[in-house]
């Protein structure tokens, strides 16, 4: 969520030349109703494009932050629904400022102020709609920034009912009906699982374009790639405010072709299966086993250093998707954590890992799981134990460290990450070998 920070409200005043608003215009309500494939029917009014979707009902606990819910590309394909009661009460800021909620002195523009420029999710649904709404930095209403974006709403809907339905049979695919359009039956073959399509390629950058922190590329520390999946705006800022370079890559680049000119990868959160990209999963498995600098994957990006290392993916009940999600932390990892604690995240995926203990899906040699979730026990992390003599760490998390919105428990491992990254790029213009493998064994002591 957007909010006052520390700075008090006379500085922030400036920036929100976005005058106080109380309302916009949006396009009339109608009657609407949601309809999910199992055949229950929940009716409401509508909010925002006044048309009718398809897409896979899913739901989050969060209570706050829906304009970062609802950016997220993580999120394409999908019905949103919010278990809070109440939505858009504060309003949405002005998308196209430069900089971010936080006010960070470290923040440069990074194309938009939430998680990217426009709706991702495919419909929204809600309990209430808060029409008239209330924010220093509001710009617009929940209803009339939907309509901009084509994405239709509905309103009145028990949330509750709908959420304890889609936690006892699944995530189940659905429709948001406007207008007249409410009343017609829809035929089976309209349900279309968006999951089985390659989501990925929607909302992946399609050109590489590179961001410099404050100071440009002189000042960077580092220069890192990020794979972008579906990435969130926040880990790119993340990232920037540690001082280094990015370089944003499609997910169809071939990044071992150009590996060389960076001293990092990240892989980034996406939506959908990691399943419907192998040529992606192959290109990280060669990474993984030739490259001699440190990577780091969040949500999509983990499920694909889990695939590539030989792990499966499976599809979820009904997912983790909120800002109250435990997990426990199993070993340190090389980095800032403390094994047996358990800390709150930032989630949104429904697909995870699978541990198997024996068989053809047995955990492979030199991984380990990092942290598992306290509430279902899937795996929340993975991270490379063997072979660091020659071979850079590998980490990846199932749950967001960067936050928006969200706690902000495990925002450190962006700092560890870097740290890592600058500490191999000296010992590349070092004593290589030695510093090598007092690196490693210092990654393997805390594992």
């Amino acid at each position: 969520m957007y909010h006052l920070s520390r700075f008090s409200l006379a500085r922030a005043v400036p920036r929100a030349a976005r005058s106080v608003t109380t309302s916009s215009p949006a396009p009339p309500s109608q009657p609407a109703a949601l309809k999910l494939k199992s055949g229950q029917v929940f009716e409401g009014r509508s909010f925002g494009a006044p048309r009718s979707v398809f897409g896979e009902t899913v739901f989050t606990t969060s209570i706050t932050s829906y304009t970062e819910s609802l950016t997220d590309p993580s999120y394409t394909g999908q019905i949103l629904a919010f278990t809070q009661p109440l939505m858009g009460n504060y309003g949405v800021p002005d998308n196209r400022v430069p900089g971010s909620a936080r006010e960070h002195p470290m923040d440069v523009d990074v194309g938009c102020f939430l998680e990217s420029k426009g709706v991702q999710a495919t419909g929204v649904v809600v309990s209430e709609l808060c029409e008239r709404f209330s924010h220093f930095q509001a710009y617009e209403s929940l209803a009339s920034w939907c309509a901009r974006y084509n994405v239709p709403g509905i309103q009145g809907v028990d949330t509750r009912a709908l959420t304890t339905l889609l936690r006892n049979q699944g995530s189940t695919l659905g429709a948001i009906l406007v207008g007249e359009d409410r009343h017609r039956t829809i035929d089976p073959s309209e349900f279309i699982d968006p999951m089985a399509e390659n989501l990925i390629d929607r909302v992946s950058t399609k050109t590489i374009y590179t961001l410099h922190p404050v100071g440009g590329a002189e000042a960077a520390r580092a220069h890192i790639a990020l794979s972008d999946f579906g990435s969130k705006a926040n880990i790119l800022r993340s990232l920037l405010r540690l001082g280094v370079s990015v370089t944003v890559l499609p997910w169809t680049a071939d990044f071992n072709a150009i590996r060389d000119q960076f001293d990092g990868l990240f892989l980034s959160n996406g939506p959908g299966s990691p399943d419907s990209i192998p040529s992606a999963i192959e290109s990280v498995r060669r990474t993984i086993n030739e490259w001699d600098r440190p990577i780091f994957g969040i949500c999509m990006g983990h499920q694909i250093i889990g695939r590539a290392a030989g792990l499966r993916a499976y599809r979820m009940k009904f997912g983790n998707r909120g800002h109250n999600q435990p997990v426990l932390a199993l070993s340190s990892g090389g980095m800032r954590v403390e094994a047996g604690r358990v800390y709150i995240t930032s989630q949104n995926h429904g697909y995870a890992l699978a541990y198997e203990e024996s068989g053809p899906d047995a955990w492979p040699k030199d991984w380990q799981p990092w942290f598992v979730n306290a509430n279902d026990w899937s795996i929340e992390g993975i991270v490379r134990t063997g072979g660091l003599d020659t071979h850079a760490p590998v980490w990846g998390v199932q749950f967001h460290p960067e936050h928006a919105g969200g706690p902000e428990d495990t925002n450190p491992l962006f700092d560890d990450y870097v740290e890592q990254v600058v500490r191999y790029k000296e010992m590349r213009s070092g004593n290589a070998p030695f510093l090598a493998h007092t690196q490693a064994s210092a990654v393997q002591a805390h594992l």
